[in-house]
């Protein structure tokens, strides 16, 4: 090879040399600017835990020029309380293999503090001594996250305990995540429910409605109140008055609902009771004048569809006045509540039995024949029954001015109106006061009988 040949070569190794040197220093620039500009901060330690290296974003981390920063312990930068973290932290690189991890509190040259997660991984360098690459990354506002949540966990916790209300966070299949310590006066241990169907202690007639109604909070995030019925351990039962909410996350996606119930079982019972009193007599349990009219007014409105006969039977306790008058009223009252059981025991389950007051009874007979005649024969069947049941002796016991037992036997009997309606009668009113008549007209007949309302009484 000629001396010219060796030299153009040389000359296109060095050609090619200085191409690779300037690539290399290109992508050298490359990383330093991606090492320097990358979001995280990127530190070397030595063995001592002393700075080596670290890029721009570390050294704005701590609140230092980079120059700075060089040659100083990184645990200088951890608050007071972390130290000890860190120097396990630091002593578990040392000691481990593979990466280690950990989150520190740390405080800036400022005096300001953030909090950092580190990522630690053991390496060797060129003079063959260990030094620790450490990627440290800011946390703190996801620390302000977590820290904001857990106050608004401790708020709601603080309410949610010391509330009479029953407060539950269930996943979005109706499990529980959380009871307020309010659910143990109905099912103990709280924290033996967590992760139980909050459906299973519902009443079986209110599960499928309730079920429905959590659905449609959980499809539509709307809340509805709902009232319904738990089924304690001991069988009792316990009326509810209940409102979901629909938590969602930052993106709106459904996370879980919190249902805010009441127990309102007082509140249903006085309701009942009310009720009860108005609709039936304190005395003898049975309905009372109001309760017989709606009543009517529905058999009447039966018998138009129906085309069959209803009977009214008006029932007068003979001679009562005077018996009260002898015995006194606690007497009397045991007398009334002895007649008020005859007569249901003297009729079906389908019939109404009413005191309209004093020694006043009055039975409902529905779904009658639809033939006059038979329907006049099953109603005087039930009023002889009735008649007959009243006539029989009575052995009363009761209590005669306060604590004195007293007990006296006694015969009486029973004068019956009877009055029978189909489709025509256009006013309840009518009806009764036509067996009030019929009734009159047995008591006018000597009484301890039964008569049918005849028109021409009137």
């Amino acid at each position: 090879m000629s001396e010219e040949n060796t030299l153009h070569e040389l000359r296109l190794e060095n050609a090619e040399l200085r191409r690779v040197q300037a690539e290399l220093e290109k992508s050298l620039e490359h990383f330093k600017e991606f090492y320097d500009s990358a979001p995280v901060g990127y530190f070397t330690l030595n063995s001592k835990g002393i700075i080596e290296a670290v890029n721009l974003t570390g050294a704005s981390f701590l609140g230092l020029e980079r120059d700075k920063l060089l040659r100083k312990f990184l645990s200088r930068f951890i608050v007071p309380e972390d130290k000890n973290n860190w120097q396990q932290f630091f002593t578990d690189s040392q000691n481990g293999n593979g990466k280690q991890a950990r989150e520190l509190a740390f405080v800036k040259n400022d005096g300001s503090c953030f909090h950092g997660y580190l990522d630690c991984v053991r390496a060797v360098n060129e003079s063959n001594e260990s030094e620790f690459r450490i990627v440290l990354t800011d946390i703190s506002k996801r620390k302000q996250a977590e820290n904001a949540l857990h106050d608004q966990e401790v708020f709601f916790n603080m309410i949610a305990e010391n509330s009479d209300e029953f407060v539950a966070v269930l996943d979005l299949k109706g499990r529980r995540l959380y009871n307020s310590q309010s659910y143990a006066k109905l099912f103990g241990n709280v924290d033996s429910m967590i992760g139980s169907d909050s459906f299973a202690e519902i009443h079986p007639e209110d599960r499928k409605y309730l079920q429905q109604v959590f659905n449609e909070t959980v499809q539509t995030g709307h809340g509805m109140q709902a009232d319904f019925r738990f089924v304690l351990p001991d069988g009792s039962i316990r009326h509810m008055e209940s409102r979901g909410t629909l938590v969602r996350s930052s993106s709106g996606v459904a996370l879980r609902v919190v249902v805010v119930s009441r127990d309102i079982t007082e509140r249903k019972l006085a309701a009942e009771k009310i009720s009860s009193l108005s609709l039936y007599d304190t005395l003898t349990g049975k309905s009372n004048r109001r309760m017989l009219h709606d009543r009517l007014v529905q058999v009447m409105t039966e018998n138009k569809r129906r085309g069959n006969f209803g009977a009214l039977l008006f029932i007068d306790v003979d001679s009562f006045r005077m018996f009260n008058e002898q015995h006194g009223k606690a007497a009397g009252d045991s007398l009334l509540i002895e007649v008020a059981s005859r007569i249901s025991k003297s009729v079906r389950e389908v019939d109404t039995v009413s005191r309209l007051g004093g020694d006043e009874f009055v039975v409902m007979l529905s779904e009658l024949s639809a033939e006059k005649v038979g329907s006049t024969n099953q109603a005087g069947l039930v009023a002889e029954k009735i008649r007959a049941a009243l006539a029989e002796p009575y052995s009363l016991a009761f209590q005669n001015g306060g604590t004195e037992a007293v007990a006296i036997k006694h015969n009486c009997t029973a004068s019956i109106g009877v009055f029978l309606f189909s489709n025509t009668e256009s006013n309840a009113d009518d009806i009764l006061k036509r067996a009030d008549i019929a009734m009159f007209q047995a008591k006018n007949n000597g009484k301890n009988l039964i008569c049918f309302f005849d028109s021409n009484a009137l």
